[in-house]
């Protein structure tokens, strides 16, 4: 699995409630919960996003609730990988448990800069950056089946779909 993107950079401690405001969380459709991404930055910061599929992050992105939102939003607006210094554990299971991967990687986030393009390789585990070759630890090949279907609740259609196929050709 290959991303490649403009980057959006972030520094630490990004806030759930900054990434997605809780007077919205009545919102469940994800290109509609796109728009109010990082709504407290100003107007422009739902289309800034939607510009940059890849962002890159310090310390502690996804702090705060636990609210699913944050990820489903991004996910929304297009953004198809977010890397971290860290992440607060439980958005970083929302982002797997949607689809969308969670990298932690400090070499990629101390080289990053706003709209620098760039390549990741989940499975192998490198991005190619600024001319550079920068490691991360490689996406298991379940969570990456997970990814690829869309999340777990997807995931898990499919394998059951799987099942039934196998089940019926008996």
């Amino acid at each position: 699995m290959k991303i490649l993107g403009k980057i959006l950079l972030f520094g630490d401690d990004v806030d759930t409630e900054v990434i997605y405001p809780a007077r919205h969380m009545i919102v469940t459709d994800r290109g509609e919960q796109a728009k109010y991404l990082f709504e407290s930055l100003g107007p422009e910061w739902a289309d800034k996003v939607a510009r940059h599929p890849i962002i890159v992050a310090g310390w502690n992105f996804g702090c705060g609730s636990s609210r699913e939102h944050a990820a489903t939003a991004l996910i929304g607006a297009g953004v198809r990988a977010v890397i971290a210094k860290s992440f607060a554990r439980i958005f970083f299971r929302n982002a797997i448990n949607n689809g969308l991967p969670a990298i932690v990687s400090g070499p990629i986030s101390d080289t990053a800069k706003d709209g620098m393009q760039a390549e990741l390789d989940l499975e192998s585990g490198h991005c190619a950056l600024a001319g550079k070759r920068l490691a991360f630890e490689p996406i298991p090949p379940y969570l990456r089946d997970l990814i690829r279907d869309g999340g777990l609740l997807e995931r898990m259609k499919s394998v059951a779909k799987e099942k039934a196929r196998a089940a019926n050709a008996r």
